[in-house]
């Protein structure tokens, strides 16, 4: 079940990204920057869903006349269970919900499954290169 989630589930949305990001420290050379996110401003905002009681994570907001997929965790304990894919469908929903014709997102090009996952799901890769201090890959969905 996915819902929309509560300022009672940020310790889980913490440990979560938290425990999502961290092996990509030491191969970026700096924390991720969803390690770093304002999540009390993403809840206020309704911005935020949950996964499996908080094992997958999803930071999601209308920009630029698309939907922006901002943050996809899902904690290694639940990895391959496919909440990654049901995540992006609920952005995709709620980009559909929204009226907005598509979704946009960047990963690390560090983060090779996130690459392959968002390629399986229809993604194609727009553009590649340094954004706010980290290398990235950017892709675009028209829905």
């Amino acid at each position: 079940m996915i819902r929309r989630a509560t300022a009672g589930d940020l310790p889980a949305i913490a440990a979560t990204v938290t425990a999502a990001f961290a092996p990509f420290v030491a191969v970026i050379g700096r924390r991720p920057a969803p390690m770093d996110a304002d999540f009390p401003a993403a809840l206020a905002a309704g911005q935020v869903w949950l996964a499996a009681e908080g094992q997958g994570v999803l930071v999601c907001f209308p920009e630029d006349g698309a939907l922006m997929l901002d943050v996809l965790a899902v904690h290694p304990s639940a990895q391959g269970r496919g909440l990654g894919a049901q995540l992006v469908a609920q952005a995709e929903a709620e980009a559909a919900r929204q009226g907005l014709p598509a979704v946009t997102l960047y990963t690390n090009v560090a983060m090779r499954g996130a690459q392959a996952l968002y390629t399986r799901l229809g993604y194609a890769e727009t553009a590649r290169g340094p954004h706010e201090g980290f290398e990235r890959i950017f892709y675009r969905k028209v829905l």
